[in-house]
C-alpha cells in the first residue's frame, strides 16, 4: 500500500472543504493511506514568505519534520500549500544558516529530505495512471474537460520539477485514462489573480474572465483544477463575470479528485458537488455521468 504523510492546509479545512472529502473517498479507494499529519500548522502562505525569511521557513519545517521523522513522502493537494512546503524544503536544503534557525526553533534537527509531492504527481506517478484504469466504474464519455494546472503546480521548475512548465500534460492524460476528452486551450497554465481577489479584485476578474472565456471558446463542458485558490476565483467570481462580459458563462469549475470521484462511481452528494456556485449537476445528467 502506497502510505504518504498527509498536509491538507487551511483552505481544505474550511472554504475547500469538498476537495478534501472528495480527495479522503478516492485514496481510500485506491488503497492509498493519508496519513495526518498531528497538530500541523499553516504552511505560511500567501504572506509569510514575503514578511519573514525564518517564519516562511519554520512554519512548513513542522510538517516536513514530522514526515521525515516517520520516513514518509509529504504530500498536499493545495497548490500554495505543496509550493510552499517544497520550497521551505529546498531553502533549508539550500541555506545552513536558515537550516539552525529553524532547528533552533523548532528544538528538532533533521535533514530536509522528505519528498514532496503535489496530490496529482501521488496519485497520477506514484500509484499510476494504469492501475487508477483499472478501478474506473464510470467512463466520462462525452465529457470535455479543460485542465487548468495554474501557477504553482508548474512555477517556478525547481520547485515543481516539472519539465513541461508551459504545457504540462499530467491531468490532460488522467482526462484520457477516465474516458473524458481533454479540451486543447491557451490558458491551462496563465494567473488566475490567486490571493489578489480581495485586495485586487479588478485584476483577479481579468484574469479569471480570460480564462473562463477561453476554456469556453475551446469547447469545455467543465474546468478541473487542483487548487482552491484557482477554484474559488474561477467558481465563486463567475456569475459576477458573467454579468461583466454580458453572457451566461454556466462553466461548472470541479476538483480533479472530484473528477475522478465520479469515474470511480461516487455520487453527486458523496463528493460534495453541491457546494460549487455553478452547480455541475445539470450537465453531469445531460452527459449521463450521474
Amino acid at each position: 500500500m502506497l502510505k504518504v504523510a498527509y498536509f491538507p492546509g487551511c483552505s481544505l479545512s474550511s472554504t475547500a472543504k469538498e476537495y478534501d472529502v472528495a480527495t479522503r473517498l478516492v485514496c481510500e479507494d485506491l488503497e492509498i493511506e493519508l496519513v495526518d499529519i498531528p497538530e500541523w500548522v499553516c504552511c505560511g502562505a500567501t504572506t509569510a514568505h514575503i514578511t519573514s525569511e525564518l517564519t516562511a521557513a519554520v512554519l512548513p519545517a513542522k510538517s516536513l519534520i514530522w514526515a521525515e521523522k516517520h520516513n514518509l513522502p509529504i504530500t498536499s493537494p493545495c497548490s500554495a500549500c505543496f509550493s510552499r512546503l517544497k520550497m521551505g524544503q529546498l531553502n533549508l536544503k539550500n541555506n545552513p544558516a536558515l537550516k539552525k534557525e529553524v532547528e533552533e526553533v523548532t528544538g528538532e534537527t533533521f535533514e530536509a529530505k522528505a519528498e514532496v509531492l503535489h496530490l496529482t504527481r501521488v496519485l497520477l506517478e506514484k500509484y499510476g495512471l494504469e492501475n487508477i484504469q483499472a478501478k474506473v466504474k464510470k467512463q466520462l464519455k462525452g465529457l470535455k474537460i479543460a485542465s487548468y494546472y495554474g501557477c504553482l503546480m508548474t512555477r517556478p521548475p525547481e520547485v515543481s520539477e516539472n519539465d513541461r512548465v508551459e504545457n504540462p500534460m499530467l491531468m490532460d492524460k488522467m482526462v484520457s485514462a477516465l474516458g473524458a476528452e481533454p479540451v486543447k486551450w491557451a490558458y491551462k497554465t496563465e494567473c488566475c489573480g490567486a490571493a489578489f481577489s480581495l485586495t485586487k479584485t479588478e485584476i483577479v476578474r481579468k484574469l479569471s474572465a480570460d480564462i473562463l472565456k477561453d476554456a469556453k471558446a475551446c469547447g469545455a463542458d467543465v474546468i478541473m483544477v487542483a487548487c482552491p485558490l484557482c477554484h474559488s476565483n474561477l467558481d465563486a467570481r463567475q456569475p459576477e463575470i458573467s454579468k461583466l462580459l454580458k453572457t451566461n458563462l454556466d462553466l461548472p469549475v470541479l476538483y480533479f479528485t472530484q473528477v475522478l470521484g465520479l469515474a470511480l462511481g461516487y455520487e453527486y452528494m458523496d463528493l460534495m458537488l453541491n457546494k460549487h456556485f455553478i452547480d455541475p449537476k445539470p450537465l453531469l445528467k445531460a452527459k449521463g455521468i450521474l
